[in-house]
């Protein structure tokens, strides 16, 4: 990027280095090691990108560490990272959130490399970042104090000098900056699978002023607000760096943005995804399946879909098989669907890896339903009463909380949970009854 008012910087968050991936099934010990070292290899990419990009600075919006204990991997990981950029001219700035609160956990670093900066909890600091012997952009952030941070963060970030049109707009001496801050938090209505840390809005972060604000703690990436000029700031979630479970938020490419800058205002983001495993659930319907090898040769061309996107990544999958078709009747039958997800795993066993976790099964056996509410026998009453309990809510929440009272706590949490969702009661007792009638057709298969 030629010229002192133009340049980039890369806005990463949520690194969570060394954490190991959570909710696996079974793994082989060479898929525990690739798993194990994801989110440095990530990091790893991060770093590769702000060089290759030659990045006037990188933001780390806060969760470089999982835990206040701060691994010595992880940091022995993180320091030599930044060294790195440092001594390829890239500046760091570095907020803590509430995996890594500055006040708790154990640190292994004393002191850190040159041009990095990783911003306290107290007073507001702002720092230069100069180009050429001319400041080209600022940087402010706050770190967190404890884990469980209920202050508006937000409300302590301010525009350098005033408003746009004051002393930090352009002078003489040089170009206008860009001015970023750095925050770790929840913007309202952005972070349903996160706790509600440092919750704002983005009312709060336009009135900072600001032209950018870096954002960590939501692992979906998101872009909340474009801005329109000097003081109407961009609003950006990068996500998280690599996936580290199967929640919703974790699926996808993960990654850094890019973002680049002319004339103190951002012209264009640019997503790169950074990860080193990607987290893939796949839905294959067994329907036009007419054996266990059809389905798994469907199995293993909806991976090469995935496995072009990835570009070389390694991926962790799970699958679960819809649909309604005889087929059904075959992967009822013992052992048959362990067989399936070994034959998987033999041929994801290459690399880039290719790790079946494991095989869900959500198929049913053809059912002519009109037809088995008029027959009257017992499969048939069971689906009026289903039928009517849908319909009746007052009698169906009655029975499901006389189901719910008698399961583990744990569950019976999580159960009492999803059956309030809108629409989730009834959908619950119609999987219920279609699971019921499901093993009545599966009765009389050999072998069961």
């Amino acid at each position: 990027m030629p010229g002192s008012d133009r340049f980039c910087f890369v806005h990463c968050a949520d690194l969570h280095l060394d954490t190991p991936f959570r909710g696996l099934q079974a793994i082989a010990p060479e898929v525990a090691e690739v798993l194990r070292d994801a989110s440095i290899t990530a990091f790893d990419a991060v770093v590769e990108l702000a060089l290759a990009r030659r990045a006037a600075f990188d933001v780390v919006a806060g969760d470089v560490y999982d835990g206040p204990e701060r691994g010595l991997r992880a940091q022995l990981t993180f320091r030599p990272g930044l060294a790195r950029l440092s001594a390829g001219g890239v500046a760091s700035f570095v907020v803590h959130g509430n995996h890594d609160p500055l006040e708790s956990g154990w640190s292994a670093i004393g002191a850190w490399p040159e041009q990095v900066k990783v911003f306290g909890t107290g007073a507001l600091e702002v720092v230069t970042v100069e180009r050429g012997g001319e400041v080209i952009a600022t940087v402010q952030g706050v770190s967190y104090a404890t884990r469980s941070t209920s202050e508006n963060l937000a409300l302590r970030l301010r525009r350098p000098g005033g408003s746009p049109g004051s002393a930090a707009g352009p002078t003489a001496a040089g170009p206008r900056p860009l001015h970023v801050g750095v925050l770790h938090c929840n913007v309202a209505g952005s972070g349903g699978e996160h706790a509600d840390y440092s919750p704002c809005t983005l009312d709060d972060l336009r009135a900072t002023g600001l032209d950018y604000l870096a954002l960590g703690h939501v692992h979906t990436r998101a872009v909340l607000a474009e801005g329109s000029g000097p003081g109407d700031p961009w609003v950006v979630y990068p996500g998280n760096t690599q996936a580290h479970s199967w929640r919703p938020g974790e699926q996808g490419a993960k990654g850094a943005y890019v973002v680049e800058v002319a004339g103190g205002e951002v012209e264009r983001l640019e997503f790169v995804a950074c990860v080193a495993v990607r987290v893939v659930e796949l839905r294959c319907s067994i329907e036009g399946c007419e054996d266990v090898g059809e389905l798994a040769d469907r199995l293993l061309a909806l991976v090469e879909q995935h496995a072009e996107e990835a570009a070389g990544r390694h991926l962790v999958l799970r699958a679960e098989r819809g649909g309604a078709a005889p087929l059904h009747h075959e992967l009822a039958r013992p052992g048959v669907l362990a067989d399936l997800l070994a034959h998987l795993r033999a041929e994801g066993g290459g690399r880039p890896l290719r790790w079946w976790d494991s095989l869900r099964d959500a198929s049913t056996v053809p059912l002519d339903l009109d037809e088995l509410r008029r027959r009257g026998d017992f499969a048939g009453e069971l689906l009026v009463l289903a039928d009517r309990l849908c319909a009746d809510t007052t009698a169906g929440a009655a029975l499901a909380g006389s189901v719910v009272s008698a399961l583990p706590r744990t569950l019976a949490q999580r159960a009492a949970a999803l059956a309030g969702e809108p629409g989730a009661l009834a959908e619950l007792l119609g999987r219920a009854a279609m699971r019921a009638l499901d093993e009545l057709a599966l009765g009389a298969v050999p072998g069961r």
